[in-house]
Parts: C-alpha cells; structure tokens; sequence
C-alpha cells in the first residue's frame, strides 16, 4: 500500500548548514581561480603598451582580449564576494537599525538579489547559447568568437543565486559566527 504524506520533509539545520558551506566553498574556489586572470590582462595590457607607444606598432587583439578576459575575472568573483560582504552598500541605516529591522532589511536585499541571479540567468543563458550555435564573433579586426566569454554570466548569475540561498541559510540559522574564511 503506497503511502503518502502531506507534510514536506526538510533538511535538517545541520544538512541545510553543511550545503550553505558547499556552495560558499565552491564560490570561493571559482573566486580564487578567476584572481589568476589578472595575470593574463596585465601582460596583454603591457605588451599594447609597449607595442603601440616603444615600437609604434599597436595590436589589433590585445586590447579586445584584455576587455574579454576581464569578464570572467569580474563575474565569477562576484558570488564570494556576496558571502564576504564586500559589495557597496548603504549601512548608516542598518548600523542604526535594530536587530528585528536589520534582519528583514538584509532578507529583502538577498531577495532582490535572488530576483536578479534569476532574471540574468535566464536571459543570459540563452543569449550565451546562441552565440554557442551562431558561432558568433566580435565583428572587430581580430573577430574572435565570444561565446566562450558570454558563456560565465550564466554560470556567474546560478553561482550567485545559490550563494544568496546560502547567506538565506546562514541568516536564518543565525550563526554569528559565520567565517569569512570558508
């Protein structure tokens, strides 16, 4: 006899918890790679430089290849950046707010932000797939294809919906002691 229950089972605080610390330490791998990029955009950079003002020569990809790599570096740091808190915000009403209000001001912001990854995900992942089967380029002199690049905001905006679900997590357990070293 097949039995079946109206009540939803949840995770359990500590599952809920451990999943939170998964998708913050999978963010903070994905931040730590993209940092690397920087030292591919400086030398490009440094070598456009050199090329156009030493030599007199510019490049007709070092620049475009800079601006293409730095889309990479900026998205995917941008869900650890959440967890740690670094992203401009307005505290003077916070800081000045009681426990109760701070609580519900930073459940509608992560609210907002999770209207947002979802909205950008699913805009920008058909965009990027398109590009995929177009083959699409630049349409610059060197014309290199851009779906490679276009492909990190979807997976940017996902990465940053589960790192909004996991602060969700972290506020409603109301662990102070959240790390900011995970």
């Amino acid at each position: 006899m097949l039995h079946l229950s109206l009540k939803p089972k949840f995770l359990k605080r500590k599952q809920m918890k451990s999943i939170a610390y998964f998708i913050t330490s999978l963010n903070r791998f994905f931040f730590q790679s993209a940092k690397w990029v920087i030292f591919l955009i400086v030398p490009v950079m440094l070598f456009e430089v050199l090329s156009r003002y030493i030599f007199g020569a510019s490049t007709i990809w070092a620049s475009e290849l800079a601006t293409l790599l730095f889309g990479p570096y900026f998205l995917l740091g941008g869900p650890y950046l959440l967890f740690l808190g670094g992203h401009v915000a307005v505290d003077l009403i916070k800081e000045k707010a009681g426990a109760k209000l701070s609580f519900v001001m930073e459940l509608i912001g992560l609210g907002m932000g999770f209207v947002f990854a979802t909205i950008l995900a699913i805009y920008s992942a058909s965009q990027a797939y398109n590009s995929f089967l177009l083959h699409e380029t630049s349409f610059s002199t060197w014309n290199p294809q851009i779906w490679p690049f276009k492909i990190f905001l979807p997976i940017a905006s996902v990465l940053l919906g589960l790192q909004v679900i996991a602060n969700l997590i972290f506020l409603f357990s109301h662990d102070k002691s959240q790390e900011k070293t995970i």
